[in-house]
């Protein structure tokens, strides 16, 4: 199996394993507890928290433990949209995560908010300018995700951020995919809130962590003890954070390195798609995409199709963001990109990680030629 699937989860690093590993055996403590099992387990968060902290290029206070990416996502926007109102309009993309899309339908169904969604060029990028334009005296929250889920373009955060706080709107990104490819310093981003996902990075599921800058007020989206300064209650996860922020660290010391190897071997992919399968059409940016991603579609056909055709010869993919599986809706993002509803059903993703050789990609080149000829056939 030659797995190209690593935007949906990517497998757990077992350095990470082996971190948390003693947090669920014998340091097993409730952090809150005033023992001196629970101390442990209090000392071992805090320096999780401190060590994101350092990756992120924060202060420890800055950040909250979550469960993950989407409720990273529900946090910032709702929470600073309630918890710091300078009026009740938000501003996102058209292409963003569905955690963005559906917290921000929750803010203008529940609480009135007026929600404006940018559109993007056939790349799949935001116009700085387009984003100026849409800001007005109440809006309150700018977001926009810092590469896209499904196409892997990456948008110009630093400047779209600079026009958010021009503006003086709090700007969030959804940095879930970016995590183990691109720079996360939230202050050369200019961002203040940042969403990340352990398992997307090399920690396992359940865990993730949210950048929040200290100066927001946010209203939390789960009460009770209090936990995370009032912003998150609930019994931390103090092995996932422990995994988390050593799959973080080793991410951010490896970027370079694995983004410029990575990088490589997505491009010789792409080029032997595009030369060797003739419907085959690249979608998103060209040059600003996420190392790993390589996504097409092929018209004629069906994307679905041609996912059985691969696995039937042992390449795992996907149609697109696995938080969408099973729908039967065309994707979002590639209609908002300008393709047409019977294209987009076309669409196949390759996501490459760490691991993946250049073997592998030769390998899923030639798959993917005979995976769409034989689909062809059987349509034709």
């Amino acid at each position: 199996m030659i797995y190209l699937d690593n935007a949906a989860t990517t497998p757990v690093r077992r350095e990470a394993l082996e971190a948390l590993w003693p947090h669920l055996t014998g340091s097993f403590g409730n952090p809150s507890s005033h023992h001196q099992v629970g101390e442990a387990a209090a000392a071992a968060l805090l320096e999780a928290r401190r060590s994101v902290a350092q990756s992120l290029g924060c202060r420890p206070g800055e950040v909250v433990f979550t469960s993950g990416g989407t409720e990273s996502d529900n946090l910032a926007i709702k929470g600073i949209a309630l918890g710091t109102p300078r009026g009740r309009h938000v501003v996102t993309t058209a292409i963003e995560h569905e955690a963005v899309l559906e917290s921000c339908d929750y803010l203008h169904r529940l609480h009135g908010f007026e929600i404006t969604l940018l559109p993007v060029d056939a790349a799949g990028r935001v116009d700085p300018a387009g984003l100026a334009r849409a800001l007005r005296p109440d809006t309150t929250l700018v977001s926009v995700h810092y590469a896209n889920n499904e196409v892997g373009t990456v948008q110009p955060l630093a400047e779209l951020a600079a026009v958010a706080h021009a503006a003086g709107v709090s700007f969030h990104t959804d940095a879930v995919q970016a995590g183990g490819w691109l720079d996360l310093d939230v202050t050369r981003l200019g961002v203040d809130a940042l969403s990340l996902s352990g398992h997307k990075l090399g920690a396992p599921p359940g865990i993730g962590a949210v950048f929040l800058r200290g100066r927001l007020a946010i209203e939390p989206l789960v009460h009770g003890g209090g936990q995370e300064r009032g912003k998150r209650s609930g019994t931390e996860n103090v092995a996932g954070a422990v995994a988390l922020a050593v799959a973080l660290r080793l991410a951010v010391a490896e970027r370079a390195l694995a983004a410029s190897r990575t990088g490589a071997l997505r491009d010789e992919f792409i080029a032997t798609v595009l030369g060797e399968t003739p419907s085959a059409r690249l979608t998103g940016h060209r040059t600003e995409r996420l190392p790993g991603t390589a996504s097409f579609v092929f018209p004629g056909t069906s994307g679905e199709a041609v996912l059985l055709e691969l696995e039937q010869r042992g390449i795992v993919c996907s149609s697109g963001s696995a938080c969408a599986a099973g729908s039967s809706e065309p994707s979002h993002v590639l209609t908002a990109m300008g393709l047409s509803a019977d294209v987009a059903q076309t669409a196949v993703r390759f996501t490459l990680g760490a691991g993946t050789t250049a073997a592998d990609a030769a390998a899923a080149a030639a798959s993917v030629r005979a995976a769409v000829a034989a689909v062809a056939r059987l349509r034709g």
